[in-house]
């Protein structure tokens, strides 16, 4: 499965990785389901049951499409405002465990996802033919709508275990070394384990320093390196934000 490196707003790129076409296709299949229900089950309260068909007699064609196009009108807007509302995510998208993300950092936006939404136009073109190219052919997977509002859709089924997580496992009697560490978020402590263990695994000792020094930086911390090493320091703080944070096992 190919991946995509994500430079958030710290400068540290994170890999995630990159929904298949077939992921997408599925989750565009189940929103299609959907829209159709949806679509079906209007028109029986419509013309059915509320019998409100007499309303199109002697309407123009033009006033009946207007009709038609405004009972049909959550329909086209259906990616648009659930990707907004579910922060990158429709049903089928949730479905698929999948989500549309800014190649330059976390979170997509409302202006990102209304680009895509505008470009969905050409990418179902022939009978999706345009945008099925798109991302057989593209590096990150991206249909045009993702290309030109600068986002990529991510799968969420990575498998996680502790070691890739905020979780540290800390004994009861711990006691902490740095309150200050309650002043870093859970995206904040993630970012810092996972480069922290990167660095482990290749023995990085100049990553280690230069994340020991943001550290200290960030929370303003004076620490003598003679009582405590960089690496002591770096596995202090994850085990202390653990320890007020309650992120234990």
């Amino acid at each position: 499965m190919s991946q995509i490196a994500i430079n958030t707003s710290q400068n540290v790129n994170i890999n995630f990785n990159i929904a298949s076409v077939g992921e997408r296709m599925l989750a565009f299949i189940i929103d299609l389901l959907i829209k159709v229900a949806y679509a079906v089950v209007t028109f029986y309260v419509f013309f059915n049951f509320l019998d409100l068909g007499y309303l199109l007699n002697g309407l123009d064609q033009w006033s009946q499409m207007a009709i038609y196009i405004a009972i049909t009108f959550p329909i086209y807007i259906y990616p648009l405002v659930l990707e907004s509302l579910m922060e990158g995510q429709t049903p089928g998208k949730k479905v698929m465990k999948i989500r549309v993300v800014k190649i330059d950092g976390y979170q997509a936006g409302f202006g990102d996802y209304l680009i895509r939404w505008v470009f969905r136009i050409i990418d179902t073109s022939f009978a999706g033919v345009i945008g099925l190219i798109s991302m057989i052919v593209s590096k990150n997977n991206q249909r045009l709508g993702d290309i030109a509002s600068g986002t990529a859709v991510i799968s969420l089924k990575n498998s996680i275990n502790i070691s890739q997580t905020i979780l540290e496992n800390i004994q009861e009697d711990y006691v902490p070394s740095f309150p200050q560490v309650i002043a870093l978020s859970d995206n904040d402590m993630r970012i810092i384990k996972d480069n922290y263990t990167k660095a482990l695994r290749v023995d990085d000792r100049q990553i280690i320093s230069k994340l020991s020094d943001k550290i200290k930086n960030i929370l303003k911390l004076e620490v003598d390196p003679v009582k405590m090493t960089e690496r002591q320091f770096i596995n202090v703080i994850i085990k202390d934000y653990n320890y007020y944070t309650g992120k234990d096992n």
